[in-house]
């Protein structure tokens, strides 16, 4: 852990004399500094757009090839099934549009309420503007915030036209049950979109065994820059139109990137996916992702235990969502008893506690917890965080607990 945390500079920050502890992972990790070099070397090489008949032209086009190809590692897919965008969020608004001039009256669209709201109001908004209806699967709260698959089976019928679901709860951690989805979804003949934004630095993206046609990350979250990454079955891509300049290119993925992309964004994409893949061992680059994530897997796990192991003991604090360390990440909600979610997040922060409080967009999640006036407090783990932080935030948390007297 300490050669991991040697990697990464802002880890080394303090605050009021506090070290920093970046438990706001969810919201964004750091980044890694062979990312920043990677960036920092587009730039200072002098990078160019690409498509030109010169040297550096030349080298940019190599360089978003190879980052395609990096991202295809990541995702299990093929590079021409990757598109480039400015975040998740344009990318799922893009497709949503292109995809709604397929729908017509009568149609069903499927949402969940476990969602960010990146991938329930683009596609509200692009149902209204097709006049389809919009559909919401349900979760538990009393089953670990678990989705209600039952209410996804209510939900299907022959005229719903795409299922968009996330693959993890960027609000409480919940994942979910990817593949099973995706083959309900298919069977009435509908599409599927997964936001794999807040599961990607925690699990592995397999899109070939989950078969979803679309699925789209965001960098930023697993220690690179800020650019979306967009996976698309390569005939859908082809298939369908996208909002475009003329004239168009032809190929997929290409025609799904709108206007000059961040090539130095793109190169530390690249950077980021290796630095993934350095964590693990493995003949190709995708084995040692794979590899990578079984590590990963096994010491958040370890952090997740920790964590809810000594927040089952507090009074006055309540956890939201699954409360043992099987199927989720290490994302907690939590509410402290006495005192605002905005309240506590500003007394941690002061300590060189990062945190954070309110929805984090997660809208529908939190008007199904009824929590939608304040929200809660997340705390989120990465592989770079350390039991001793776990052990410093939950003992911060204690000394924010209000005492009464007795009587």
């Amino acid at each position: 852990i300490d050669t991991i945390r040697a990697g990464f500079p802002a880890l080394s920050r303090t605050v009021n004399g506090h070290p920093a502890s970046y438990l706001d992972g969810p919201g964004g990790t750091q980044v890694h500094e062979s990312v920043i070099a990677a960036m920092a070397g587009f730039m200072e090489r002098g990078g160019s757009n690409h498509h030109g008949n010169f040297v550096t032209s030349a080298e940019t086009d190599q360089m978003v090839e190879d980052a395609r190809a990096a991202v295809a590692d990541l995702f299990g897919c093929d590079p021409a099934e990757v598109a480039f965008g400015q975040n998740m969020t344009s990318l799922v608004f893009s497709l949503s549009r292109a995809l709604a001039r397929t729908w017509a009256e009568g149609d069903n669209i499927v949402l969940t309420r476990l969602d960010h709201d990146a991938n329930v109001s683009s596609w509200m908004q692009a149902a209204d503007d097709a006049a389809v209806e919009v559909r919401f699967v349900d979760f538990d709260p009393d089953d670990g915030c678990a989705l209600d698959l039952d209410t996804l089976d209510q939900a299907l019928d022959s005229r719903t036209k795409l299922v968009a679901f996330t693959h993890a709860s960027n609000a409480v951690g919940s994942i979910t049950p990817v593949a099973d989805i995706v083959s309900r979804a298919h069977a009435v003949g509908a599409l599927t979109f997964i936001d794999a934004v807040h599961y990607t630095p925690h699990g592995l993206v397999d899109v070939r065994a989950s078969d979803t046609d679309f699925l789209a990350a965001s960098a930023y979250k697993w220690f690179g820059p800020h650019t979306g990454c967009l996976y698309g079955k390569k005939a859908l891509l082809e298939e369908i139109q996208p909002y475009k300049l003329r004239p168009a290119p032809e190929n997929a993925p290409d025609r799904w990137e709108t206007g000059t992309q961040s090539f130095e964004s793109i190169a530390g994409v690249a950077a980021a996916i290796d630095y993934i893949a350095s964590l693990g061992e493995g003949g190709t680059r995708r084995e040692r992702i794979i590899d990578a994530y079984e590590r990963i897997h096994v010491y958040e796990q370890a952090i997740s235990d920790r964590f809810l192991a000594r927040i089952a003991e507090m009074p006055g604090v309540e956890l939201f969502g699954e409360q043992t360390s099987e199927g989720r990440t290490p994302t907690f909600a939590i509410e402290v008893e006495g005192t605002t979610p905005e309240e506590v997040a500003t007394r941690l922060g002061e300590q060189g506690i990062f945190v954070w409080n309110g929805d984090y967009y997660a809208v529908e999640v939190m008007a199904r917890l009824d929590r939608s006036e304040h929200g809660l407090v997340r705390i989120g783990f990465i592989h770079y965080n350390t039991i001793a932080e776990v052990d410093r935030v939950l003992d911060a948390v204690v000394g924010l607990i209000p005492t009464w007297n007795s009587d």
